[in-house]
């Protein structure tokens, strides 16, 4: 029960934060409000970083500034470790 909510939450946040990058990257392109980078680093934050990650790589956005190459894929070392030690500690 608790492992479906678990994952039924990372699927929707990962999608949120895909969604984003999509959203973000074609405002950027129109000229209109974007996004701003703290909602973007906070829905990778708690649990979105995969869905990040690949609206970067799939929109190439904000592959150019360092704080997200660098910060997403620590995030996910993060989320990464937070798990091995999870299931080490149960």
């Amino acid at each position: 029960m608790l492992k479906d909510i678990i994952t039924a939450y990372l699927i929707v946040i990962n999608l949120v934060a895909f969604f984003q990058m999509a959203a973000d990257k074609s405002r950027a392109k129109k000229g209109m409000r974007r996004v701003r980078e703290k909602v973007l680093f906070l829905t990778a934050a708690i649990g979105g970083s995969v869905g990040a990650i690949a609206g970067m790589s799939i929109f190439r956005h904000k592959t150019k500034h360092m704080s997200f190459v660098i910060g997403m894929p620590a995030i996910l070392l993060a989320h990464i470790a937070i798990a091995v030690i999870i299931v080490i500690l149960l």
